[in-house]
């Protein structure tokens, strides 16, 4: 009996063209059902509330005046929408225990806190993004004189109910964060001034020179915090409270120097090189907000005699607002 030759070769190559031929049509009934998933997305309008990463929107509002903030949606989806979306909002406390919660656990010093109720107006709650656009937002008036600069407040708001298409569920609240600034500084701690100083112990006949740099905050309008001398400043109450000196700027641009707290604190007038005057200085190359000062101040059981020149570089076109 013979054996029928098989050509396996033949064989294999008519399997695998079977096998490869369904994959290719497998592989583009898939890819047409990935389109049209994409395409579904893509026109798909969703809208979220605008924020950073940690859904905190960090705001400056200058001291002295009452000024409007915006919380604000933006929309995606690439059709315009072709009915208004009305958006309400609620204030919930509770997103501010769960940041604190996440962010510094229990440690309560840093804790962030509720933005005083006497500090803000919100006319309403609701707000809409218009058909035919792609965003809108809720005013919020803001009265910051008072605040500290050493703490953050926020205003918490999530959304509550919504018209019309979807809202992102990881974008549906906001922490809205007020922090205060006026012409010399801002309260988060980036007013870095570099320092030429001259420290001196009274009675010594030596003048030590002492080069540096000092963080300025916003008291008022008109007035800012610095550490005096070489105190080392600490993001810390009791540190600030002993160590810290209130400058106030007249209208003159006239310095008046105080104790911020319980510092001691003597303003010295007269020295025709640290006249106690706030001034703008042009190098030709560089502007800069420039502090002379001269006082003395009592550290631990030594009256210290200072000289100081506080500096800090600007743009002026980027100051026309803070004036």
């Amino acid at each position: 009996m013979k054996r029928k030759n098989i050509n396996i070769n033949k064989f294999n190559t008519g399997f695998w063209k079977t096998v490869l031929f369904g994959g290719l049509v497998l592989s583009i009934f898939q890819s047409c059902n990935d389109d049209e998933v994409y395409e579904k997305e893509q026109y798909k309008n969703v809208f979220a509330l605008i924020s950073e990463s940690d859904n905190v929107a960090r705001k400056f509002h200058k001291l002295g005046e009452e000024s409007l903030g915006y919380v604000a949606a933006s929309l995606g989806g690439t059709e315009p929408i072709e009915k208004g979306i009305e958006i309400s909002l609620v204030e919930d406390k509770t997103l501010i225990d769960q940041f604190n919660l996440v962010n510094f656990d229990t440690d309560v010093s840093k804790y962030v806190r509720p933005l005083p109720a006497d500090k803000y107006d919100i006319a309403s709650l609701k707000f809409n993004i218009p058909a035919g656009e792609i965003s809108g937002r809720l005013p919020i008036k803001i009265r910051p004189d008072g605040l500290s600069p050493d703490s953050s407040y926020f205003i918490p708001l999530r959304v509550q109910s919504f018209s019309a298409y979807e809202a992102n569920p990881k974008k549906s609240y906001i922490l809205y964060s007020v922090r205060t600034k006026n012409y010399y500084a801002q309260s988060d701690g980036t007013s870095i001034y570099s320092m030429r100083g001259k420290y001196r112990e009274q009675g010594s006949a030596s003048e030590l020179e002492m080069p540096g740099n000092k963080v300025m905050h916003p008291i008022t309008k008109n007035s800012v915090r610095v550490m005096a001398g070489n105190e080392a400043f600490e993001s810390n109450a009791n540190v600030i409270n002993q160590g810290a000196i209130l400058i106030e700027v007249g209208s003159d641009n006239k310095l008046t120097i105080k104790p911020y707290k319980n510092i001691v604190v003597t303003q010295v007038n007269g020295d025709p090189d640290f006249p106690n005057i706030f001034k703008i200085d042009d190098d030709g190359f560089k502007t800069y907000k420039t502090f002379l000062l001269r006082y003395n101040y009592v550290s631990g059981n030594t009256v210290v005699e200072m000289k100081e020149e506080l500096r800090l570089e600007f743009k002026e076109e980027d100051e026309i607002e803070n004036k």
